[in-house]
């Protein structure tokens, strides 16, 4: 058995509208039933207990390895927590020549999961070593690194709740929602409207200070400084004890707090000095909070705590540390609702102000605390605390958002509760993030989480508005070309900005931007994503429907000329008028509950569509 040709299927296409890879795979002769192969199936469970019922159950049909190999890629997949569901195996007209679909959420995921199904089924023929854990955990660890974090993930689920289409512009975490001139962009929890003024002013924790406090917004006293020396003369000025942090910083990166001596302050200038100009200000008692603020409103609070582990006067530190590491919840990265405790340098030196060492064994209750800031990138947890913020404090937080500028707003508060005015307990406003992390509301380690992607989309787009343009999707054997243009001309004597994509090329408002055969869905993409097109035409040529799906998840209106006696017959596997017929047809299964099919009568293969 062997893989000729993998396609990643990005749109909906003949199979599915879910994203899939296609593979093309040639069996032997004696590969094309499975059950034939001594010893074969309880060979390949041997190395992949886990692995799906390779026969349906009541089914009693001829399988081909070219179905194991589905049924493993599939699995491979949903092993590695993927939410995967479809997979198919068409035989075609060729000997030995099978279609193998699988579904896939990340496509270099779907690829490697195809990659290891290949290697599991010949590792079962050869009866050689296949290990499918650490298969496994290489398709997790792709998946955490390919998908979308966490907080832009809430807001893109928001979007695809109210039927807003997105794409990924980038690997990272920009993305487009809508389409064409309705389209908005986000970078994680940051809008596209959001000014780079008030992003640098957000860096800037003095100048966000002094303008907080003109604001009548409760921050601590400080300043920055330029050597150790003017730090202490800083520290005993505001009033020991204190914090040093960088001046521009995030994640909690570079910060002490709580200093009570010169040699301490000493060691956290050195730290907060490798990011940057560094600030000394007053220290204040109390608990850390995030308070997420989006537009004008307070919509998520958490109380975060420090990484920390508790004594059982058995185990040490380190070993306390790797057991808490084990909580499914805690990853490497920001893809997890919690980060996995480091017992690095840092932690080190503040457990040994406490007399301890990594291998030291608390005793039974003792907390043992392993850094001062509770951010969640440094292993730190989250209560959720929404229920409880007083409505000054709630009006303070809004206050700082805006008077930096920023639509999301993530405001950092210290103070002894939340149930009581900022002022009242000497409490305030340390610092405010322009792209605040969400996973502390969307999955707090105790409470209740808080959906805060809906209200970023409600920032994007009004309630009755979902991003999309008019789209027109124009298939068929002959007239395509043709059609297109006397839709785009009706759409432009209206006095919309038109996008068209055809067999000639790439026009947007009457100007050509692109030029060749540009009807396949790389170039629909692009007309999706230009900011001055009000309705897209669209021709879909099989090629592209073949080599990748449909370049739209939907269209309002599907146009069918023709099928005829087809054309290109016999082109990879589509050998009658009736198979290109089905090919045609994915237009019209991809048109919007609301929309229309366009169909010609005559022709008995387009109007058989009408169903």
């Amino acid at each position: 058995m062997q893989i000729t040709r993998i396609r990643a299927l990005r749109g909906p296409n003949l199979w599915t509208r879910s994203t899939a890879i296609e593979a093309i795979v040639q069996c032997e002769d004696n590969e094309q039933c499975y059950t034939s192969i001594a010893g074969f199936e309880e060979k390949l469970r041997a190395r992949f207990p886990t692995i799906a019922p390779l026969q349906p159950h009541g089914a009693d049909q001829r399988l081909s390895l070219a179905h194991v190999l589905e049924v493993a890629a599939l699995s491979l997949q949903a092993q590695a927590g993927c939410p995967v569901t479809f997979s198919r195996t068409h035989e075609t007209l060729e000997n030995g020549t099978f279609q193998v679909v699988v579904e896939y959420t990340e496509e270099a995921v779907g690829k490697l999961a195809m990659d290891k199904a290949l290697e599991l089924v010949q590792a079962a023929l050869a009866d050689t070593a296949f290990d499918a854990e650490a298969a496994i955990a290489a398709l997790r660890e792709l998946d955490e690194d390919e998908r979308i974090g966490p907080s832009t993930g809430a807001i893109v689920d928001a979007a695809v709740a109210r039927g807003i289409p997105f794409r990924r512009l980038t690997s990272g975490s920009l993305v487009q929602l809508g389409w064409g001139a309705k389209a908005r962009r986000i970078q994680a929890a940051e809008l596209d409207n959001t000014s780079a003024v008030a992003e640098s002013i957000a860096q800037d924790k003095d100048l966000t200070k002094r303008l907080l406090h003109s604001a009548g917004v409760p921050v601590p006293l400080g300043r920055p400084v330029e050597s150790v020396d003017e730090a202490w003369e800083v520290a005993l000025e505001v009033g020991l004890p204190v914090v040093v942090k960088p001046q521009d910083g995030n994640q909690g990166k570079g910060v002490t707090v709580n200093l009570t001596e010169r040699s301490q302050l000493a060691s956290a200038y050195a730290s907060a000095a490798k990011y940057g100009t560094v600030m000394v200000e007053r220290f204040l008692p109390g608990h850390d909070f995030r308070l997420l603020v989006v537009g004008d409103q307070l919509v998520a609070a958490a109380r975060r705590e420090p990484p920390q582990v508790l004594g059982d006067g058995q185990h040490t530190v380190r070993e306390l540390v790797d057991a808490v590491n084990l909580d499914p919840r805690r990853g490497s990265g920001h893809g997890t609702a919690l980060t996995k405790i480091r017992l690095d340098d840092i932690a080190v030196a503040h457990i040994a102000a406490e007399g301890l060492t990594p291998d030291s064994v608390p005793a039974q209750g003792q907390r043992v605390v392993l850094r001062n800031n509770a951010n969640l990138s440094t292993g730190g947890s989250a209560t959720d605390v929404t229920d409880d913020v007083h409505p000054e404090i709630a009006a303070r937080a809004v206050e700082a958002a805006q008077t930096i500028g920023l639509h999301i707003c993530g405001v950092d508060v210290v103070c002894e509760t939340m149930l009581r005015p900022l002022e009242e307990q000497n409490g305030g406003v340390v610092e405010v993030n322009a792209a605040p992390g969400l996973r502390m509301h969307l999955a707090p380690s105790f409470g209740k989480p808080r959906h805060v992607g809906v209200p970023m989309v409600d920032q994007l787009f009004a309630h009755d508005q979902d991003g999309r343009i008019p789209v027109i999707a124009v298939t068929g054997t002959n007239g395509k070309t043709t059609t297109a243009r006397i839709i785009g001309h009706l759409f432009a004597a209206h006095g919309l900005r038109v996008g068209m994509t055809n067999t000639d090329g790439v026009y947007v408002n009457g100007r050509q931007i692109d030029s060749g055969d540009c009807s396949g869905p790389r170039s629909a993409r692009n007309v999706l994503a230009h900011p001055e097109v009000d309705a897209a035409v669209l021709e879909c040529a099989r090629g592209g429907i073949l080599r990748e799906g449909l370049g739209f998840d939907r269209c309002q209106v599907a146009v069918v000329t023709n099928v005829g006696e087809g054309d290109h017959l016999g082109l990879n596997f589509i050998t009658t008028v009736e198979d290109l017929a089905v090919l045609k047809r994915v237009i019209v299964q991809n048109v919007a509950p609301t929309g229309y099919g366009v169909l010609n009568a005559i022709d008995p293969q387009v109007a058989a569509m009408a169903s």
